[in-house]
């Protein structure tokens, strides 16, 4: 088991949610499970249901990335001119304890 904070910026505070999951956990699933919103509005209305092909459920790695597993090849593709910490929650899969921002 592990811990997933998600973080979030509303009305200038952040809002912080916690979340015990079991290693190996889909970092999206885990987020929508436990009533985390990661997409912005254009995300809520054309998301691809997790299969990895619309690149709206951006996420933020602040503390963790070792934690993760590697970008896959999509990845690298849709967010090859973003930060390296940006990773597509439905292509993550979790490993150990980390830190997310939501909606970079």
């Amino acid at each position: 088991m592990t811990t997933i904070t998600f973080v979030k910026d509303k009305n200038g505070k952040e809002v912080i949610t916690e979340v015990v999951a079991a290693n190996g956990s889909n970092l999206r699933e885990k987020a929508l499970q436990n009533n985390v919103d990661i997409y912005k509005l254009k995300g809520k209305l054309t998301n691809c249901g997790g299969v990895g092909q619309c690149s709206t459920c951006i996420v933020d790695i602040v503390e963790g990335m070792e934690n993760l597993s590697p970008r896959t090849d999509f990845e690298q593709k849709r967010l090859g001119k973003k930060p390296d910490s940006y990773r597509l929650s439905c292509q993550t899969v979790v490993k150990g304890p980390i830190t997310v921002r939501t909606k970079p």
